[in-house]
């Protein structure tokens, strides 16, 4: 998890980005804390760049994690002290040291109460922000809860640096949806150091409600700028849906983005048109692309433009006879599915609700398309795995084979089967929220044990996470506003976590591998994100019952 950097932005060819005067305008610094290469293929972030340069007052320009030196700006050079506004788009928790490394850099101090009316103000959203926004409470002036598009008038309109800092955090606070302003937030700390409570003042609410897009046929989001450097390639993204109807109690999708949303076939037609007046590669983004009512309908379309459509995930059980052609026509060489778990048990534990079967007769079916490769993900450390559960991955591994092979024998060509090992984070808002994660020890033999079981495999390849990354992805995810501290002194240790993690009087197993109380009050529980917590816990506990 060190500094990631980004390609030089003059050296790289664009389509369809906004460049605007800034006289007069209120500048607004869009940034991702990783390379050009990842922002630029995250929809999300090129959805608000766009919404943002949709007021003609506003001059909105992106900047990423330079590979060294200062971050400066793709549109125009600028350095990011220079902007009115820093806004930051947070996706991954493993980006969060990258913050505080262009904040530096870029010479804004780190910490919100040591800025004045010379610095820019610092805000953050996406994903990251409304799952947990605790560990990056010191850093921020404000974050924005929620979905974008119904709140960028209410921010934009609240955006008045005429008055004083405090005052602009106050409006933030009484008019933008989904405004969360640390500095209005005491956190109190029982002796155990589990949290107390969080204490508005400053007419701060108690609670804070997740803000969402009710019909998503008004927010269409689909890809506005074109460049060759991205993970996509110059595909154009279309995102077909938002949250995912299955509820897996590992994944944050199924319940931080309540209601399920799917788009229409009109809208979704009207986006793919779009796509294709810059490229015939359109790429079908969402948490469940299978479960989309009009997918056959896309796939149909794409076929008669001669569009090569991808898929950002499909399910084992919900594969229709057009998807597989799409596939196929697109000549895409590798599929992939995600078992996620080798026992049937562990699959019920996590509420896959996927079947071997499925997943064998999804992998006889692409290979029987032409699709020679396949990817599987499966996740080690789990709540209640056993030994004998990690050694099924390596057990359905083989048995997928064995079908891989029976369905390429008459094609005359056998592909590779390439494993993704990830160790399992938990994380806030899910059922899981109160499971303890692994070890980093642990996690390591796990991976040892799927790695040796498939060593002599032909055709069979693993990858996998480095688990003490995991331990810190799961230590910001699930942290309070204590963490901040262990960031911070991460920065000045320049990245250096093992010396980081010896030196902090903070202990991170407290908030990465401790079984969580039932009554806990978490550092999150103060967000509204439409999912009850009883129900959640009720999850968790049917789950531990299938032990």
């Amino acid at each position: 998890m060190g500094k990631r950097g980004s390609k030089a932005p003059s050296s790289v060819t664009e389509i369809g980005a906004v460049r605007k005067n800034w006289r007069n305008r209120l500048s607004i610094a869009l940034a991702f804390p990783n390379s050009y290469q990842v922002g630029m293929s995250n929809l999300g972030f090129q959805t608000v760049y766009h919404l943002f340069n949709s007021f003609d007052h506003v001059v909105c320009e992106r900047v990423f994690s330079p590979v060294q030196g200062a971050p400066e700006s793709v549109e125009s050079k600028q350095a990011l002290n220079a902007f009115d506004v820093i806004a930051f788009s947070l996706s991954f928790e493993n980006d969060y040291p990258n913050i505080l490394s262009m904040l530096h850099a870029g010479g804004v101090p780190l910490r919100s109460d040591k800025r004045d009316a010379s610095h820019p103000l610092v805000i953050a959203g996406g994903v990251g922000c409304f799952m947990n926004p605790e560990p990056l409470a010191i850093f921020f002036d404000a974050f924005i809860l929620g979905e974008a598009e119904p709140v960028i008038d209410h921010l934009v309109e609240n955006l008045d640096l005429e008055k004083s800092r405090e005052q602009v955090l106050k409006d933030f606070a009484a008019n933008v949806p989904g405004a969360y302003v640390p500095s209005f937030y005491q956190p109190d700390y029982k002796e155990d150091g589990t949290l107390l409570s969080m204490n508005p003042y400053s007419g701060a609410p108690e609670t804070i409600e997740r803000v969402y897009v009710k019909d998503v046929d008004q927010a269409p989001a689909v890809t506005k700028i074109y460049t060759e450097d991205t993970t996509f390639d110059n595909t154009c993204l279309v995102e077909v849906s938002r949250g995912c109807p299955h509820g897996c109690r590992f994944c944050t999708v199924g319940y931080i983005y309540r209601p399920v949303r799917f788009r229409s076939e009109k809208v979704l037609l009207d986006c793919l048109d779009e796509g294709l007046e810059h490229t015939k590669k359109i790429g079908l983004m969402g948490a469940a692309v299978s479960d989309l009512p009009c997918l056959d309908e896309l796939c149909r379309r794409g076929e008669e433009t001669e569009a090569v459509l991808s898929f950002s995930s499909f399910r084992a059980n919900n594969m229709s006879e057009d998807l597989v052609k799409s596939l196929a026509r697109g000549k895409v060489k590798t599929a992939t599915l995600a078992p996620e778990a080798g026992s049937q048990r562990m699959r019920d534990v996590i509420k896959k609700n996927i079947t071997e079967q499925d997943i064998l007769d999804a992998a006889q079916i692409l290979v029987e398309a032409g699709i020679p490769n396949l990817k599987l993900y499966f996740m080690v450390g789990l709540p209640t795995e056993t030994k004998e559960d990690v050694e099924e991955i390596v057990a359905l591994t083989k048995r997928i084979k064995h079908r891989f092979l029976k369905a390429s024998q008459p094609i005359g060509r056998i592909g590779t089967i390439h494993i993704s090992l990830n160790s399992f984070v938990p994380k806030p808002f899910t059922p899981f929220q109160w499971a303890p994660m692994d070890d980093v020890k642990t996690l390591k033999n796990k991976i040892k044990q799927v790695k040796n079981g498939l060593a002599r495999v032909a055709n069979v390849t693993v990858a996998a996470d480095v688990p003490r990354w995991a331990f810190i992805q799961a230590l910001i995810a699930r942290g309070d506003r204590r963490v901040g501290e262990i960031l911070e002194l991460a920065h000045k240790n320049n990245g250096n976590w093992p010396q980081t993690l010896k030196q902090t009087p903070i202990n991170p197993d407290f908030y990465v591998t401790r079984q969580r109380f039932p009554e806990e009050v978490f550092p999150w529980d103060f967000i509204d994100n439409r999912t009850r917590k009883q129900f959640l816990l009720n999850e968790y506990n049917r789950a531990l019952a299938l032990e």
